[in-house]
């Protein structure tokens, strides 16, 4: 039975010009919570429905669709404008007078170039919450630069947050920098509808590129910052050790005789050593001098991580983590592949991936949206938008007459 309760933004709409991956996963984030997103794209399209190959993958998809897009832009209608003539900019100045949101992420000057700038679309509809994605931040020598993933995990120290000290930079996987910056706006385009309510007030919300990886990395960066003028601080605020000289081997991952990895996370590990010695038939070691406690431990990192890399080959990872969850309550886990993650059952019990029926590729699988409603459910209502697929709709709604839109398309402002 279909659930017909409200999701919590269902109500809103969402005026959604936005390219690539930053400003769309936003955008989509709140689609998914209900709201009314119309996506407004060039008639030649978002430069994303062009990804065809990502990471040396073929991601091309049947009926001429792509799964760059797909992924980044469901639960939207879309509607198709040439924004370089006046008329398809009045188009989204009547779309903006009733709607709540408004999201852009193209560099600085664009939006203010086209009419479509903060300070001109506040005077359409003063309770506007006017969300902009930019790069390196609104104010600074760089606030003009463009940028894209890569640039903000290089920007931002994210790059070398992926592999030992002294190792070279090497990017997070998973286009991580624009999907943290789309995760960040969609919290700040919540906020400003939050003091919206309560003040009554729009406002503009800037979420960049910068300042989306640094707080990715909140913890590692103020740390840092606080603990930097110690003679052993790590001048690389994100680096980490290789795994054989993890100051702690209680948390640490190693290789079993099946070849799969165990991510052991004992954090605290003098809690946890008497019984993760045993487990291991180590009992012997609890009291030895060498790795008593965790200064021990830290000091003679090296000669442990060798012995655990040992004993861990003796077993497949199924047979240590049984062995694991019997002898304590210790934090560990399978380290699993993407593709491992559509049949993991605590992923399936929770609907973290969502089966989603597609008019073009039959039942597929995205990743769902990540925040559990007891009242107002998230869902998955429509796949990424065709090109253009709901202009005239859209222009209906707005008082457009079929007349009106046959004289758009003659003009060349509309498909």
């Amino acid at each position: 039975m279909t659930d017909v309760r409200p999701g919590a933004l269902e109500g809103i709409r969402v005026v959604d010009w936005t390219i690539w991956q930053f400003g769309p996963v936003a955008a989509t984030m709140l689609g998914d919570l209900g709201a009314d997103v119309v996506k407004i794209e060039s008639l030649d399209g978002d430069p994303g429905r062009a990804v065809f190959a990502a990471g040396g993958v073929d991601r091309s998809l049947p009926a001429g669709r792509n799964a760059y897009f797909e992924a980044n832009h469901r639960n939207k209608r879309c509607i198709a404008l040439d924004l370089k003539q006046p008329k398809g900019v009045k188009v989204v100045h009547e779309l903006v007078g009733s709607a709540d949101v408004f999201i852009q992420n193209f560099r600085k000057g664009v939006a203010e170039r086209l009419e479509l700038g903060y300070e001109t679309l506040k005077e359409i509809n003063p309770r506007l919450v006017y969300a902009s994605g930019s790069g390196y931040g609104p104010e600074g020598p760089d606030s003009e630069l463009p940028a894209l993933d890569a640039a903000a995990q290089a920007r931002s120290g994210l790059m070398y947050a992926t592999g030992p000290d002294g190792a070279e930079p090497y990017p997070v996987q998973g286009v991580v920098g624009d999907q943290i910056g789309g995760i960040t706006l969609g919290f700040g385009i919540l906020a400003g509808l939050v003091a919206r309510s309560i003040h009554g007030i729009g406002q503009k919300v800037d979420v960049s590129h910068l300042s989306s990886s640094i707080w990715l990395q909140g913890l590692a960066v103020s740390m840092g910052m606080l603990t930097q003028h110690k003679p052993d601080s790590e001048i690389n605020l994100s680096s980490k050790p290789s795994r054989d000289v993890a100051y702690n081997p209680l948390a640490n991952y190693y290789r079993c005789r099946d070849g799969r990895w165990i991510m052991v996370a004992d954090f605290q590990a003098d809690r946890y050593w008497p019984s993760f010695a045993a487990a291991l038939s180590l009992g012997e070691l609890v009291d030895d001098p060498r790795f008593h406690d965790t200064l021990a431990r830290g000091e003679n990192r090296r000669e442990l991580i060798g012995i655990l890399d040992d004993v861990f080959s003796r077993k497949a990872y199924a047979d240590w983590a049984e062995i694991l969850e019997r002898s304590g309550d210790h934090i560990f886990s399978l380290v699993q592949t993407l593709p491992e993650l559509a049949n993991d059952p605590q992923v399936i019990a929770n609907g973290y991936i969502a089966d989603v029926e597609h008019p073009d590729l039959g039942t597929v699988k995205l990743a769902d949206h990540p925040v559990r409603y007891s009242e107002t459910p998230h869902s998955i209502r429509s796949v990424a938008p065709e090109l253009g697929q709901h202009t005239e709709e859209v222009l209906l709604e707005l008082g457009y007459t079929w007349d009106d839109i046959t004289g758009l398309q003659d003009l060349g402002v509309i498909l």
